[in-house]
């Protein structure tokens, strides 16, 4: 379960992460008696990525401004998701940006810190700067101040950011979540930090243990059980340290990447041990396709991250990468299924021509693997008419299309 920012700040707030004063709109005339004074920022609250990229964050200086921005704001779609609310937020001038998140590692089943001196909306075009450090005995502030010093942070940096990485670790293990970002954490010229923008992912099964994610959410918890399962790092760290003196700890320790070229721009893959090939866009969908495919009981071989689409305006340049992305993933011998799961609204057709093109490439070379295409927007009948016998199988969500991989790699 995904919460909406102003969600994940009232957790930031508890933890003592600082955040800037904001409040909740529930419609434009709200604005009249806002409390933080102008100039602010108005946030359409919706789980879609790339949100001032599609019009739902505005600055404004005055109250006319405002209700005006709220209104087109409240009436704007993002990935077909209307806001229910906005969140005004003061101004924060922010001389850099950084990115943090902690997050469960689906195969090694610990927590994982990331980091990157590049945060902010092109975090995604700068995934080679991402660091990343596994948590693999109790966690303790050495691990932060490592995942500092991987990114290249000096001075008083490193114990400000630090300390924000201790913060986010502490609610990630005390809410058992799945993934807290922040993106980004932007640093004033005086050195001043703040979460400008974050994203909580609570796991579904822990609900029942935190009555005020459920709050939250207005979702029923279930038992907890599956993630006792799921999560090593729950709140009984007693359980989680004796599992670890019975089984040797596994590290989170991928192989090197190889990359391919498309379009003079390369391609990371990631290895893994496992049978299922997956091929995404953006760092956030990629983890969440991770976890959804281990959550199944499913073992990801490798992950291709092909970045945002919004480099694609060039014809053909993300059929291209698509079609680059998949020969990448599938040339692992290992891997029987690959798991498209590229979130577009209008680029079906290109994603749809890589796939029917890399399963033809390989009929020919007799080489039989299959693609599990998961289409959020589409006509699904064209798509099939196009896939033809192709062994394609076309899901809605990602719990569907992680379940039909798992299923197809038995």
């Amino acid at each position: 379960m995904d919460l909406l920012e102003y969600q994940a700040k009232s957790l930031f707030r508890q933890m003592a992460i600082p955040i800037l004063p904001s409040q909740r709109i529930d419609n434009p005339a709200d604005l009249k008696g806002l409390k933080i004074p102008y100039p602010v920022v108005l946030k359409s609250q919706v789980r879609a990525g790339g949100r001032g990229r599609a019009g739902g964050v505005k600055f404004v200086e005055n109250t006319i401004d405002a209700v005006a921005a709220a209104q087109t704001i409240f009436n704007l779609p993002i990935e077909n998701e209307y806001p229910q609310v906005l969140l005004a937020e003061a101004k924060y001038n922010a001389d850099r940006e950084l990115y943090l998140a902690v997050l469960l590692d689906p195969v090694a089943r610990r927590p994982v810190l990331l980091g990157s001196r590049e945060g902010g909306m092109d975090v995604e075009g700068s995934i080679d700067q991402m660091q990343q450090v596994a948590v693999d005995q109790e966690f303790s502030p050495f691990y932060a101040r490592r995942l500092m010093l991987k990114m290249g942070l000096q001075g008083d940096l490193i114990q400000s950011v630090s300390s924000i990485v201790e913060k986010m670790y502490r609610l990630f293990v005390e809410k058992d979540l799945d993934l807290v970002e922040i993106n980004p954490l932007g640093i004033s010229p005086t050195g001043e930090v703040m979460a400008l923008d974050g994203k909580v992912t609570a796991n579904d099964d822990a609900l029942g243990r935190h009555p005020d994610l459920v709050s939250l959410s207005g979702k029923t918890p279930s038992s907890g059980i599956a993630a006792e399962r799921r999560n090593p790092h729950s709140t009984d760290r007693r359980n989680f340290q004796s599992k670890q003196q019975h089984s040797p700890p596994r590290q989170f320790d991928p192989k090197p990447p190889s990359s391919i070229s498309s379009d003079g721009e390369s391609l990371e893959l990631v290895e893994l041990e496992g049978n299922i090939g997956i091929l995404c866009n953006g760092v956030g969908l990629t983890m969440a396709t991770l976890d959804a495919v281990a959550h199944q009981g499913g073992k990801p071989a490798n992950f291709v991250n092909i970045g945002s689409l919004d480099r694609y305006d060039a014809v053909n340049a993300l059929r291209d990468r698509a079609d680059a992305g998949l020969e990448l993933v599938g040339q692992d011998k290992s891997v029987k299924v690959i798991l498209v799961n590229i979130l577009t609204a209008s680029k079906t057709e290109e994603i749809t021509a890589a796939a029917v093109g890399y399963l033809e490439r390989k009929a020919r070379a007799n080489r039989h693997i299959q693609v599990v295409l998961r289409l959020n927007e589409s006509d699904t009948d064209a798509v099939k008419k196009r896939l033809g016998q192709l062994p394609v199988q076309l899901t809605r969500t990602l719990d569907e299309a992680a379940a039909a991989s798992v299923s197809s790699a038995k």
